[in-house]
């Protein structure tokens, strides 16, 4: 790796495969200039359905990529740590390929390395989950990853036990390797791989991509948010969902769901600062729910992801109409190896009737809002159009700085609360 010069830095992605990619930027780069490096090193032209994050606060935050990353690092990262000499040089900061748009149906991914990448994403947090009541869901799922992994199950001594071809902790969480044992599972876990014998490890991922959707707690990203502005740490949970939001209370460690919203039955979302308001779709303003961000750092980026979880939703329904009626046409001809048509093989470079996302749209197909807009509206899933989400600020000046020394930054470091009062 060539040493970057005075107008240049470092920054190392970790990517869902646990490889990391140092990444060679300018001073003034912007996070889209990352995820294009970062596209082109894999070898991918469409990432479409993930995003950039960094750790702030204990939490995964989605880049807004079209800002420069100067306003995410620490002031430090622009200085030029070569004064001090190169054995001094700082540790590049981390950013972190995530899924930020989860989808029901792997087939919408163009592209078989963006799948993979998916894939090895939803296996993390599939490894994470906790649907104690789902258990055969879990080794089902183990049963996919072990055919995309390895192919066929082999009848030799692996199957008897004498060789462990795989290790039970990196396809079963750890509240069911305790329960169930390691020998338990070393024993069952093959018994499901076998019965998927003459599977692709297309087929495995895609039914694996379907399958992990029947846990509540995979195809979801989570935001913290207070009750109240007094509370220390937030003990109300925003679930971005395929479908929708749902709110859950926490109660020492253990989710308890108060609200489910599809996005249909959403009327409205307020943000006011750090006051994060929601309007349910039919009831009276007195009935809205009030929640607090902590900042309007993370206001504003949760407000992007909600937008453009949004505009994605309402994109999607017509490919996944489609998508569903290639599989039941062809699940009545018995088709094993082939759910879609050749025309429609999503492997191959997409064709002019496959889906195709713009990371720069702002129309209802576009899955992520202009970056500097604050105030959005959104198509409704009735008929008439209605506002759907506005920020909503004092139009003061004040700033709120993201620097993770829990130092304030100053001049293009520093987020600022703006926007205009949307009448609606």
């Amino acid at each position: 790796m060539s040493v970057p010069t005075k107008q240049e830095r470092t920054v190392c992605v970790l990517l869902p495969t646990k490889e990391t990619l140092d990444i060679t930027v300018g001073l003034k780069a912007t996070g889209q200039d990352v995820f294009h490096r970062v596209c082109e090193l894999l070898g991918v032209k469409e990432l479409h359905y993930f995003g950039l994050t960094l750790v702030k606060d204990n939490e995964y935050i989605f880049l807004d990529l079209e800002e420069k990353l100067a306003k995410y690092f620490p002031k430090e990262w622009k200085q030029d740590s070569g004064k001090q000499g190169s054995q001094r040089r700082s540790i590049p900061p981390l950013l972190c390929l995530k899924v930020q748009y989860y989808v029901e149906n792997g087939r919408l991914l163009c592209e078989r390395k963006a799948r993979k990448l998916y894939y090895y994403d939803l296996r993390e947090r599939v490894l994470r989950s906790e649907c104690r009541q789902q258990e055969e869901v879990y080794f089902q799922l183990a049963g996919y990853a072990l055919q995309a992994d390895h192919s066929d199950h082999r009848s030799d001594g692996h199957s008897r036990g004498h060789a462990a071809y795989f290790q039970p902790k990196e396809y079963f969480p750890p509240w069911i390797i305790a329960k169930r044992g390691i020998d338990y599972l070393l024993c069952h876990g093959p018994k499901v791989h076998k019965e998927l014998w003459g599977m692709s490890s297309r087929d495995a991922i895609l039914l694996f991509i379907r399958e992990s959707c029947r846990l509540e707690d995979v195809p979801v990203t989570f935001y913290r948010l207070q009750k109240d502005k007094k509370e220390e740490k937030g003990s109300a949970l925003l679930g971005l969902t395929l479908r929708g939001m749902q709110v859950y209370q926490e109660v020492n460690n253990v989710r308890d769901l108060l609200y489910d919203f599809p996005w249909f039955h959403v009327g409205r979302l307020t943000f006011l600062g750090k006051k994060f308001e929601i309007q349910p779709d039919g009831l009276p303003s007195a009935r809205k729910l009030v929640y607090y961000t902590g900042s309007a750092f993370r206001s504003r980026h949760l407000l992007l992801h909600l937008s453009s979880c949004h505009r994605l939703y309402l994109s999607l329904q017509p490919a996944l109409k489609h998508l569903r009626q290639l599989e039941d046409s062809e699940e009545k001809k018995r088709y094993r190896e082939s759910y879609i048509s050749d025309e429609l093989d999503l492997d191959q470079p997409c064709s002019e009737g496959s889906p195709r996302l713009s990371r720069h749209s702002t129309s209802s197909s576009g899955i992520v809002a202009d970056a500097r807009q604050v105030s959005t509206e959104m198509v409704s899933m009735v008929e008439k159009e209605k506002p759907f989400i506005s920020a909503v600020s004092h139009g003061s000046s004040q700033t709120f700085g993201i620097d993770t020394s829990s130092k304030a930054q100053t001049d293009e470091d520093e987020w600022q609360e703006e926007g205009e009062v949307q009448t609606l």
